[in-house]
């Protein structure tokens, strides 16, 4: 995929401007606060229609204006022209896929295929399971059919069962009232299950190899840690649906559908006491670990800022691999001085990895233009000064 025009009006500190990339991507060379990363986040915002870094959609919009409008034409083997605008008056969002506002949002997405490595993608390692949850939720929702679908519904049923849980029934015993919602909750967390499974399974081979890659040879991996594990004689764990790790089948849905129900009938005294569902995917984890030669450890607790900088550049260079199979094209990568804290040996294996890894798009943010270090790639560079950007 190659991002051909971006059309930007009122998006943060960017004012209105129309700006025309080169298709081997760009350098964007800009002192910190001039609007490099806000550049990043307007395209990528066309992918997934949210800020990758958390912010709402009215923080989004320019201080002095009510309303921001992102637009961007993509050429590849289905071009297309995607368009967002957000109005912080009446809270309202319009998504446009090549002029048409009759498409659902969740439609619309993934058309860019952009990933964006980000100098705060260290929380996706050090940060607690939900931020890992995220992390496998949208690079699922955007490269597998159906998985944004199944968390849709996932999330309704769950909060409609947890309400129940806190709700007068009317003369209905609790169990009676919450029972009608588990049916959609099991059904959907058993898709969703299998689903991450399956991911860990075919990926977890690419983390490894790309943590080795950057590290200079040390060895990291990733796993897949299911909520839905129902406990055994004496308070022990059948794994059923267990941990799980590169290269290992993904259970049954039927069978993850039976663990679910037993995990809820297990679980139901503390769900009617506290007013919550206590079991489900939503509290499954993405174990990172890091292996010390005598012992493997979890990133989070353990692992150093460098260690755990490159498990996110690697999880980062396994979302980017995913979308290349999945899409069947090279996704555009949007690199927001990814490498400011890496030494300068992973720096350069790094820049090495991603010259050999594909020959897409590249659109990146740096300090100065000695920062710029990608072999083989002749990118053209711009400037951005207040927002304003300059070729």
């Amino acid at each position: 995929m190659v991002l051909r025009r971006l059309e930007l009006r009122h998006f943060r500190n960017l004012g209105v401007q129309e700006l025309t990339f080169p298709p081997e991507g760009v350098a964007v060379v800009g002192d910190n606060a001039q609007g490099k990363t806000n550049l990043l986040e307007a395209i990528y915002y066309l992918e997934s229609f949210r800020s990758f870094r958390g912010a709402g959609d009215g923080e989004l919009t320019a201080f002095s204006e009510d309303v921001f409008y992102v637009r961007g034409s993509v050429d590849g083997e289905e071009p297309a022209t995607v368009a967002a605008g957000f109005d912080r008056r009446t809270r309202s969002k319009k998504v446009t896929v090549d002029g048409s506002d009759t498409i659902r949002i969740s439609a619309a997405l993934g058309r860019l295929g952009a990933v964006v490595f980000s100098t705060t993608d260290t929380e996706l390692v050090a940060g607690g399971p939900s931020v890992r949850r995220r992390f496998l939720d949208i690079a699922l929702s955007l490269n597998r059919s159906g998985y944004l679908e199944a968390l849709q519904e996932y999330r309704r049923t769950l909060a409609q069962r947890n309400a129940a849980l806190r709700t007068d029934g009317g003369g209905l015993g609790l169990r009676d009232r919450v029972r009608p919602w588990e049916r959609g909750l099991v059904k959907q967390g058993a898709r969703l299950t299998r689903m991450r499974q399956e991911w860990v399974s075919e990926w977890g081979g690419h983390f490894a190899r790309y943590y080795e890659t950057v590290s200079g040879g040390d060895s990291a991996a990733i796993s897949y840690r299911p909520n839905l594990r129902p406990s055994g004689p004496e308070g022990t764990r059948a794994d059923v649906a267990g941990s799980a790790g590169p290269d290992e089948p993904a259970p049954d849905e039927d069978a993850l559908r039976e663990v679910f129900i037993a995990r809820l009938d297990e679980r139901w005294q503390r769900d009617s006491r506290l007013g919550v569902t206590s079991a489900g995917p939503h509290r499954d984890e993405l174990l990172v670990t890091i292996d010390t030669g005598e012992r493997t450890l979890p990133a989070r607790a353990y692992g150093s800022g460098g260690q755990r900088r490159t498990a996110a550049l690697a999880l980062r260079l396994t979302e980017a691999a995913t979308i290349r199979k999945q899409r069947g094209a090279e996704p555009i990568l949007l690199i927001d001085d990814a490498f400011a804290e890496l030494d300068s040996g992973r720096s350069g294996r790094l820049a090495g990895l991603l010259a050999e890894e594909g020959t897409g798009q590249v659109i990146l943010t740096v300090p100065k233009e000695a920062d710029v270090r990608l072999p083989g790639r002749s990118l053209g560079l711009w400037h951005i000064r207040d927002g304003v950007i300059a070729a």
